[in-house]
């Protein structure tokens, strides 16, 4: 397989959008945990810390996540460096590896959204909890679980 100048080129526009979405994934993490320390200061809710430990999981594997796609596109550079020096076989190793860094980075992103699904099913329990306390204590009759009538 010949690789030219141009090939690790056409991963810049894609590891550029890339980077810059995990940089709001966790730009939204850092607000999501200040609120939550504000909402823990002062209520001490169990399902709270709950969401606490989902997000230090979230942001240690979003941190990771960027790591490993800053060194995709390092590697692209590299790549295109040696491709540049006359180095092609150490250029096609090296694109080959970058590649391997983005799948990495993927398979990240895609574990991190699954965790986030978790964090949303928190929210979601917490909140049939407290409008089954909220029946109780008018003395309503509890809701059914979705899961149940289906």
């Amino acid at each position: 397989m010949e690789i030219t100048l141009t090939t690790p080129a056409l991963l810049f526009p894609a590891l550029s959008l890339l980077l810059l979405a995990y940089t709001n994934r966790f730009m939204a993490l850092a607000n999501r945990v200040r609120t939550l320390k504000s909402q823990y200061q002062t209520t001490h809710s169990s399902h709270l810390m709950l969401q606490i430990q989902n997000l230090r999981q979230r942001l240690v594997i979003v941190r990771n996540m960027q790591a490993v796609g800053i060194a995709s596109m390092f590697g692209c550079v590299l790549c295109m460096f040696l491709l540049f020096a006359g180095f092609v076989q150490a250029g096609q190793f090296i694109f080959g590896a970058s590649l391997l860094a983005l799948l990495v980075s993927l398979a990240m992103s895609l574990r991190e959204i699954q965790i986030s699904g978790d964090a949303l099913n928190i929210e979601l329990n917490d909140m049939e909890n407290d409008e089954e306390r909220r029946r109780e204590a008018a003395g309503l009759s509890p809701l059914q679980n979705h899961d149940e009538t289906e």
